[in-house]
């Protein structure tokens, strides 16, 4: 098991062939790195739940090359489906609609819905024709990482949390840098489920209607457990007024170590690192989990993290925040 060049067309046959066999594979997508396994498998799916440390009814999302793979998971296909596709993959969209049965019910975690995205990284992307061509329809693939721990955008962040043991195709930075946005189209009117970097407007806009708030009703989905994405070092989210305050008592407390994200205050002293959280959300969206993997490297215990502005292109930023500091 190594670290693979993704622009390598040989490394790509490897990892098809490790796939189609049943075995475990990490890739480079435009939001995450993804632990893969093929979806139409259920004894390969449960390789990725026991790798992470998963529980096996919190449901992954299969990636597939196109429309007519998804359709191949989907015992229907949706308008609403439909018009998102089009608008949006290959990209950070997932849609969940009905499974048609029979099929990676290890995938769905056991639900009759499943959640699809066609990812638009070209590794991800050759990954996947290559493993078609082999017979693998989908790739199961949640973010390849410990269960509830932060999520990797660099191969690096793979190898550290699972060492040797896994094939990873390295494909540089995700551009992305946060999970895809997840909408529900099992219901006549879509819910978002999970935000991402696509903002909430552009979907609706391709919908033609209002996503609704999701209801007790809606399917479990990726990555919406109250806490998740959570780094060791206990985590914070303070207003700048609270951090500020915080910062300027702590040299004559006795709470150390302390690392801090900040965005507006002026970069603080007598702690022990700190980052600054870029002003573009696309930006900090970007580099949000690299940032905190570098606090948490740092043997801090607690990260206090300035919270990122209320608004509608911040979303996924604040989302992910919010579930760090559950945790």
């Amino acid at each position: 098991m190594a670290v693979l060049p993704g622009s390598s067309d040989d490394a790509i046959a490897q990892a098809a062939r490790e796939l189609a066999a049943g075995e475990l594979v990490a890739f480079p997508t435009e939001t995450v790195y993804g632990l893969g396994a093929r979806a139409d498998q259920d004894a390969a799916v449960a390789r990725i739940f026991a790798a992470k440390g998963r529980p096996a009814d919190h449901p992954l999302i299969v990636h597939v090359a196109d429309v007519g793979g998804a359709q191949a998971f989907a015992r229907e296909w949706p308008a609403h489906a439909q018009r998102l596709a089009e608008a949006f993959w290959p990209g950070p969209l997932t849609v969940i609609v009905p499974r048609r049965d029979g099929v990676a019910t290890g995938a769905a975690g056991g639900q009759a819905s499943i959640g699809l995205r066609c990812p638009a990284h070209p590794v991800a992307r050759a990954l996947l024709a290559r493993a078609a061509a082999l017979g693998v329809p989908g790739l199961a693939a949640p973010s390849a990482n410990c269960f509830g721990r932060i999520s990797p955008t660099r191969a690096e962040h793979v190898r550290e949390e699972f060492g040797e043991t896994l094939t990873i195709l390295d494909g540089g930075d995700c551009e992305m840098g946060i999970e895809s946005a997840i909408v529900d189209c099992t219901r006549s009117k879509p819910a978002l489920l999970r935000p991402g970097v696509l903002a909430r407007e552009a979907i609706e806009a391709a919908l033609g209607t209002a996503l609704r708030a999701p209801g007790g009703d809606a399917p479990r989905a990726s990555g919406t457990l109250e806490a998740h994405y959570a780094p060791r070092a206990k985590l914070r989210l303070m207003d700048a007024k609270m951090l500020r305050t915080a910062v300027e008592i702590l040299p004559k407390s006795r709470v150390n170590p302390v690392a801090v994200y900040f965005r507006t205050i002026a970069p603080p002293r007598g702690v022990r690192a700190v980052r600054a959280m870029p002003d573009n959300p696309a930006a900090a969206a970007h580099g949000l989990f690299a940032d905190l993997r570098e606090l948490d490297a740092t043997g801090a215990s607690l990260i206090w993290v300035e919270a990122p502005p209320d608004a509608p292109e911040w979303e996924g930023v604040r989302d992910r925040l919010q579930r760090a500091a559950a945790a």
